[in-house]
C-alpha cells in the first residue's frame, strides 16, 4: 500500500492502516479525485490500483458528480455516464473542439 498511497491526501488524519473496506476506499477516492480536480495527479501506481476491478464497487457508490476525475474513473471501470454538475466555463462551451476533450 505504500507505493500507490499518497499520504498528502490526508492532511487532516493518519493513514488508514489498510484499504480494504468500503468507507475506506470511498474516502481515499474522494481525497484523490478533490486533489486531481485541483492539479495533483496521482502516481502511476495509484491510478493502477484504482482501475483495478476490486475498485468497480467503490467507484460506483462513491458519486461524486461535481468532480472531472471521478467521471474519468467511471469511464475507465465501464460504468454508465451521471450527469456532470461541475462547472461549464461559457468561454468554451461554443468550442467546436470540445467533444475532442
Amino acid at each position: 500500500m505504500d507505493k500507490w498511497v499518497d499520504a498528502s491526501l490526508y492532511p487532516d488524519m493518519d493513514l488508514p492502516r489498510d484499504m480494504t473496506g468500503l468507507t475506506d476506499r470511498m474516502d481515499f477516492l474522494a481525497r484523490l479525485c478533490s486533489a486531481w480536480d485541483f492539479g495533483i495527479l496521482p502516481r502511476n501506481e495509484t491510478v493502477d490500483e484504482i482501475r483495478r476491478p476490486e475498485w468497480r464497487s467503490v467507484v460506483e457508490v462513491c458519486n461524486l458528480p461535481t468532480s472531472s476525475a471521478y467521471h474519468l474513473v467511471r469511464r475507465w471501470h465501464g460504468l454508465p455516464p451521471i450527469p456532470y454538475l461541475g462547472d461549464r466555463f461559457a468561454y468554451i462551451s461554443e468550442d467546436e473542439n470540445l467533444i475532442y476533450v
